[in-house]
């Protein structure tokens, strides 16, 4: 029998599955093709179905407890995606509304399953370039189920959407049925857990932001553009695909922030380039690179910081799907906002101004973010820069604070130990003190240093490296 790693398994699984996903469900291709073909109306289904996609993200981590459950519903998720698809071979009735419907819940809940294996299949600080890669297979695919659809024949390209999740089913039989067997462990108790609820928040509150400016945007440039048929239904998603890739190739240490700066200022220009150019196919060509660039971009930052959020809780599925439930609640009130406005009559200059408007609220709420996930993630860049200097450096480092004669020998201890990312209950049994001692000991180091937290301290610190080195 071939061997495959648990991460290839779930790159694999992931592509396939989510292909099929956004070729057919989500406003793809072959729903429209097949609509077109039978001459009827779908508009009224799409938020029906988006709204559906939602409740299945977000309810998965209420039920599926265990990888093996998770295994299973992915299971049951293909062999009933399969009959709902096969329903579209037949001309427009009641059962195409409820294929939709159970079709876009279960695969909702079979993506959130999905983190499971995201998580036992891929090491913590390697989850950007599984999501990359998986990101990137998806949309390659997903191009040639559209073209099948449209060049072709949109029962081809419904056909080949299914050999899509025919094909997922073995792998997805070959993933470990246990949590032991996938390398699955509970995580460390640390202080620093209680405050996953917040950042989590603040992540979900920026992703709606940003994908209700991308549901606005798609609600004009869509309809700007229909008559490029032909180049719209591939193109859109090269940009997209490039600026994964590119991200995925940078160095580790690369600073993402200054790319995620870019990506709002290329959303921006792409938004004043829909204002000020025609409709032809090279404004097209220009203003859709800008912005799917930047929208493979914040894909990407928030699939990799869910990624590895998934370490600090027991249960991927949930976090995973709430994360991803705030994308599709962003795509929906997006949408429904771009709809009711060209309902209305606004024009699209309007539109566009609008969500250039909701952009700039992403500018404002970036720093903060970035900020609070630091604080949460110790393999973020700024906390890595600490993380990777040796012992030596670090208590270097500490006794060099120009407060630093104010901590005691064991504070300094602790200190170190802190900016390595060390939990408390680390600590404390590399010190023999209980973590009672060390959380006091850390309490008493952020009095007298002057700081709230260990982001704070961390940045106290490599402020004063680069000020002995200048």
């Amino acid at each position: 029998m071939i061997r495959v790693s648990e991460r290839k398994l779930s790159i694999i699984i992931f592509s396939l599955f989510f292909s099929w996903l956004i070729a057919f469900l989500f406003q793809g291709q072959i729903l429209h093709a097949l609509a077109g073909y039978h001459r009827v109306a779908i508009e009224g289904y799409i938020f029906r179905i988006i709204a559906a996609h939602f409740a299945g993200l977000f309810l998965c981590g209420f039920f599926v407890r265990t990888s093996l459950t998770a295994k299973r519903l992915m299971l049951f998720s293909l062999v009933v995606c399969l009959l709902a698809s096969a329903v579209f071979f037949l001309p427009l009735s009641a059962l195409w509304l409820a294929a939709l419907l159970v079709a876009s819940f279960l695969s909702g809940a079979s993506v959130a399953a999905w983190g499971y294996f995201f998580k036992s299949g891929t090491p913590k600080g390697e989850r950007l370039k599984t999501a990359a890669s998986a990101l990137i297979y998806t949309n390659i695919l997903m191009i040639v189920l559209n073209m099948a659809a449209l060049l072709i024949s949109p029962f081809i390209g419904l056909g080949l959407a299914m050999l899509m999740l025919a094909a997922a089913v073995p792998f997805v039989l070959w993933l470990p049925e246990t949590s032991a067997a996938a390398g699955f462990l509970p995580p460390e108790p640390d202080g620093s857990l209680a405050g996953v609820a917040r950042p989590m928040a603040f992540l979900c509150l920026f992703i709606i932001v940003v994908t209700i400016a991308s549901g606005m945007m798609f609600q004009a440039v869509g309809p700007a553009f229909a008559h490029l048929e032909w180049l719209t239904s591939w193109y859109w998603a090269v940009p997209y695909i490039a600026a994964i890739y590119i991200v995925k190739k940078l160095p580790r240490k690369a600073n993402l922030t200054y790319i995620l700066f870019l990506a709002i200022a290329m959303i921006g220009f792409s938004f004043i380039f829909f204002l000020l150019l025609d409709r032809s196919a090279p404004s097209y060509l220009l203003i859709n690179a800008l912005m799917m660039w930047a929208f493979g971009v914040f894909d990407l930052f928030w699939w990799s910081i869910l990624g590895e959020m998934l370490s600090l809780g027991s249960n991927p599925a949930k976090i995973l799907g709430m994360g991803l439930s705030a994308n599709v609640f962003g795509v929906f009130l997006g949408g429904l906002a771009g709809l009711v406005l060209a309902s209305a009559g606004t024009d699209s200059y309007y539109v566009t101004l609008l969500a250039l408007a909701v952009v700039c609220v992403t500018m404002v709420l970036l720093p903060p973010l970035h900020k609070s996930l630091t604080g949460l993630l110790k393999e973020h860049e700024f906390l890595t820069v600490l993380a990777e200097m040796v012992p030596k450096e670090q208590e270097q480092l500490v006794t060099g604070l120009s407060v630093s004669g104010q901590l005691t020998k064991r504070e300094r201890e602790i200190a170190a130990l802190l900016l390595k990312g060390k939990s408390y209950r680390t600590i404390s049994a590399e010190l023999h003190v209980s973590e009672n001692t060390v959380k006091s000991h850390v309490k008493n180091i952020y009095a007298k240093v002057g700081v709230r937290n260990k982001t704070e301290l961390a940045g106290l610190l490599l402020e004063k490296q680069t000020v002995r080195a200048e």
